[in-house]
């Protein structure tokens, strides 16, 4: 592991003297078994108090205590190069919830005690970069080389955050649950209400941005019960749909191969956090209302299993759904437009259309919605996967309009109406909201038509 440290930090490891008992910890070790890159490495110093190791660390760089209560020292030696520093403790549950611990820093424990707190083998893994030495008292590389998710103590039930952080390493890292770890986080899917919503929330986050396969983040929810704490998707389960056009059986199958279809995009891979987080939870969402519409009818002599409606009256419990998860405004008008424009690909696009539905999407936009439609197109195995049939027109028109990364901007504005001389007042804003209709349908598509619109609107 030494090949891949930042240099500064290895030298800091190697030379100094007082770190003998340094090791690299948690994540980093396990991102390198696995061949992922790793972006943060964490260090556990053994054998030093906490004011002896700020002072040894303060010979290298500025020094930040950010941590004390839990033994964390943040190291700086350059500009954005910032290295997390901890000693060893003992958490102790003394009360219910995520505050409810006892943390008490021992640097003399040794590192099989310390590796015990943590919660699934594969994060217990330690390297000792002074022998090139790895460290691993749990098995956690074999069941890394087994793709197996085992919690590393008794202990585990204490925090029950460390069950949704199972559902997204299962989800991250392709992992399926030991039997023993299942029953575990079912023994406390009661303790669900202890959890603070920024840390349900980080959880979430992390498997809408990260998975490889979500799927399996999903399954895990469900095998522990713990999906009966999202009931807008635990309702998914068993809602029936029409096997001519959904041949891989029910809502929740489908919503679960539509994720992964999106998470093996190479183009949503390339996103920025926030909209790789934004176009995930809409595919995961986007058939949040089948279970309300969905009902079997005959149709042309053939009795068949409808939804109608379903796109629109998802948008609403897509809010619901992540005003519980606490999300960012921000993320709270992304999500549902997705989610209630799901199926605009179905009619023949024209301009018209392009341009109310980028507007209809907003903050959304219609290259984001694309990733929706192709996920959506693509979680319907065996049928093959790629994007609709509709899609490419849409896109191709919408690029010539050059709306398909933003909605369209008024053309008129206020200071339009200014010039003709009239005055501010309440009739300013239903002749902008008309103006803007008018462009939008077509009526005019530069400043010049909106003037001529205006001087005809006002003549009326």
């Amino acid at each position: 592991m030494n090949e891949t440290l930042p240099a500064p930090l290895l030298r800091i490891l190697r030379e100094t003297p007082e770190f003998q008992g340094a090791f690299l910890v948690g994540g980093c070790v396990r991102d390198w078994l696995l061949g992922v890159p790793v972006k943060d490495f964490d260090v556990e110093i053994f054998g030093l108090g906490y004011e002896r190791m700020t002072n040894v660390l303060a010979r290298w760089g500025r020094t930040d205590i950010v941590g004390r209560s839990f033994g964390v020292v943040k190291l700086t030696v350059s500009p954005g190069e910032t290295y997390d520093f901890t000693l060893p403790r003992r958490d102790s549950k003394v009360a219910p919830g995520h505050r409810g611990f006892q943390i008490n820093c021992d640097p003399d424990l040794s590192p099989e005690e310390a590796s015990a707190r943590r919660d699934f083998t594969i994060n217990s893994l330690m390297w000792d970069p002074r022998r090139n030495q790895l460290l691993d008292f749990h098995q956690g590389q074999a069941d890394l080389k087994r793709r197996l998710l085992r919690h590393t103590s008794a202990a585990f039930p204490e925090d029950p955050l460390r069950v949704l952080r199972g559902m997204q390493f299962a989800a991250r890292f392709r992992l399926t649950a030991a039997p023993e770890t299942l029953e575990l986080c079912r023994s406390i899917a009661d303790t669900y209400r202890e959890l603070a919503v920024e840390r349900v929330r980080e959880e979430w986050f992390k498997w809408a941005s990260k998975s490889v396969l979500p799927s399996a983040g999903l399954n895990f929810l469900r095998q522990t019960g713990w999906l009966a704490h999202f009931p807008e998707v635990g309702a998914l389960v068993g809602v029936p749909q029409d096997p001519e056009w959904h041949p891989e059986g029910d809502v929740w199958t489908h919503t679960l191969h539509c994720c992964d279809a999106l998470a093996e995009l190479p183009a949503w891979q390339q996103l920025d956090e926030a909209t790789r987080i934004a176009v995930m939870f809409a595919v995961l969402a986007h058939d949040f209302a089948k279970p309300a519409c969905t009902f079997a009818t005959e149709k042309h002599g053939q009795m068949r299993i409808v939804s109608p409606g379903h796109e629109p009256a998802g948008a609403p419990i897509a809010e619901i759904f992540l005003h519980r998860l606490g999300a960012s405004n921000d993320l709270l008008a992304r999500v549902p437009p997705l989610v209630a424009n799901h199926l605009a690909h179905l009619p023949e696009p024209t301009p018209r259309s392009i341009r109310r539905l980028a507007n209809r999407l907003a903050p959304a936009t219609i290259d984001e919605l694309a990733f929706v439609l192709i996920a959506d197109s693509s979680g319907r195995p065996p049928l093959a996967k790629g994007p609709p049939d509709g899609l490419a027109p849409l896109l191709a028109l919408a690029r010539e309009l050059k709306l398909q990364a933003e909605a369209p901007k008024p053309i008129l504005l206020g200071r339009h109406l200014l010039e003709r001389k009239l005055e501010p007042g309440p009739a300013f804003k239903a002749i902008l909201t008309a103006g803007f209709e008018a462009q939008l349908d077509g009526v005019f598509t530069d400043l010049e038509g909106a003037l001529r619109w205006l001087d005809a609107y006002l003549a009326d």
